[in-house]
């Protein structure tokens, strides 16, 4: 007696397509410490913004947070009390650029915003378009259906502020945008 039945490609047949979970969803890629560590930075300073909790407690329990030893602490610590530190002058650069008042931002986007404009000021370590692209990725992630839009509109307004030099280096080898 033969069996008729369609049979299963082999597990040896079946080719693998990388990037991709078995049932064809994409993967997401593994985060950086400095990416967790922007992460918990922008929980942080959410709290910050809608709770005007304080600023240790917020430190304290953002460290508690399942995942935290796998961020960069470092870079947490600089994002979170950074910002709270300046946030008056975070603000003051961002309101020229806004189309609304400040108050009518959300939180995650300020908060974003936030850690971009303090990256681009005091982490000369990373590339310009590194703070952005990351930032971007926090507001599509954590923020309103179209607030990366407007992060992205606010901090390329401040890039050439900021970070000029290199901004018109990236524009002068077709990197960036004129």
């Amino acid at each position: 007696m033969t069996d008729s039945s369609p049979k299963e490609p082999s597990a040896k047949t079946r080719q693998t397509r990388t990037g991709l979970t078995a049932t064809g969803a994409r993967k997401a890629a593994a985060k950086s410490n400095r990416s967790r560590s922007r992460e918990f930075a922008l929980q942080a300073l959410y709290q910050h913004l809608v709770g005007r909790n304080d600023p240790t407690d917020i430190d304290h329990f953002t460290r508690d947070l399942a995942g935290f030893h796998k961020a960069d602490a470092a870079h947490y610590d600089a994002l979170l009390h950074g910002s709270i530190r300046e946030e008056v002058e975070l603000d003051a650069m961002i309101v020229p650029l806004l189309d609304r008042k400040l108050a009518e931002i959300s939180p995650v986007e300020h908060a974003v915003m936030w850690i971009g404009v303090y990256e681009f000021k005091h982490c000369l370590d990373v590339p310009w378009r590194v703070v952005l692209n990351e930032c971007i990725e926090l507001a599509k992630e954590f923020g309103g259906t179209d607030g990366h839009k407007y992060v992205n509109a606010v901090l390329n307004g401040l890039a050439p502020q900021l970070r000029s030099l290199e901004v018109e280096a990236d524009r002068a080898s077709g990197k960036a945008r004129a």
